[in-house]
C-alpha cells in the first residue's frame, strides 16, 4: 500500500512539473492585448497578430501562422478593391505619379506594372524593366504602392505629341493577364502633354522607388 502512495505522489509531482514548464513556454495575451512575462516577439508584424490571440506555443508559430493566413487570404489589386490617383510631378520633369490605395479587407497583390490608356490609345506604354522590384508589391488594407509614368522627352526629341484628358489604368493577374476592372483616375482640368516616349514603371512598395524612373 505504502509503495502505491509513493508511485502516486511521484506520478503527481511529474505532472505538476510539466505543467509550469508548459506555461513557462506559452506566450499569451489578456483581453488589453498586453504579453504576458516570458513571451517573445520577432518583428512588429508579429506583436500585431498577438494582440487579442489565443494561446499559442510560442512567438515563431505566431509569426509562421500569420504568414500562412495572409497568404491564403490575399486577393488580386485591381480597380474594384483600390483606389488610384495620378498626380504630375514637378521633378523628375514630364512625370506623372500613380498611387495605389488597397481599399478592400484583404490583403492585394499588385502585380507587374499599370496598362495605362489615355483618352483613346489602341496601345499601352512600354515598362522601364530595369525598374522590376524583386519582391510583387504586397498591400496591407490601407497601404499603397506606387508606379511612375514618363509623359514625354525632357529634350522635347519626342514625336506625335498631344494632351489627353482622360485616363483609364488597368492591372494584371499573376500572368500578366489584364484585368477587367480598371481605374480611371482624374487629370488636370488642362490635361497632361505625351508624346510616343511614354513608358512606365513597375509598381513600386515605396514612393522613392518610383520616382527614380
Amino acid at each position: 500500500m505504502s509503495g502505491t502512495r509513493l508511485s502516486r505522489t511521484r506520478l503527481l509531482a511529474v505532472a505538476a512539473t510539466a505543467a509550469v514548464a508548459t506555461l513557462s513556454l506559452t506566450a499569451f495575451t489578456d483581453g488589453s492585448g498586453a504579453r504576458a512575462e516570458g513571451a517573445s516577439v520577432s518583428s512588429h508584424e508579429d506583436a500585431k497578430s498577438l494582440a487579442g490571440a489565443k494561446p499559442v506555443a510560442n512567438a515563431s508559430a505566431v509569426s509562421a501562422n500569420s504568414k500562412a493566413t495572409t497568404n491564403r487570404a490575399a486577393v488580386t489589386c485591381q480597380g474594384s478593391n483600390t483606389k488610384t490617383t495620378a498626380a504630375p510631378l514637378a521633378r523628375p520633369l514630364n512625370h506623372m505619379l500613380l498611387t495605389v490605395t488597397n481599399t478592400g479587407s484583404k490583403p492585394c497583390y499588385l502585380y507587374n506594372y499599370p496598362a495605362v490608356q489615355f483618352e483613346s490609345a489602341q496601345s499601352v506604354p512600354p515598362v522601364i524593366e530595369a525598374s522590376k522590384p524583386q519582391a510583387v508589391v504586397t498591400l496591407a488594407p490601407g497601404e499603397s504602392g506606387y508606379a511612375s509614368v514618363n509623359l514625354s522627352a525632357a529634350d522635347g526629341s519626342g514625336s506625335n505629341g498631344y494632351t489627353a484628358k482622360s485616363l483609364a489604368v488597368y492591372f494584371s493577374d499573376r500572368n500578366g493577364g489584364s484585368l477587367s476592372s480598371a481605374a480611371h483616375p482624374s487629370l488636370p482640368a488642362k490635361g497632361v502633354y505625351i508624346d510616343d516616349s511614354i513608358k512606365v514603371s513597375y509598381w513600386q512598395q515605396d514612393l522613392d522607388d518610383a520616382i527614380i524612373w
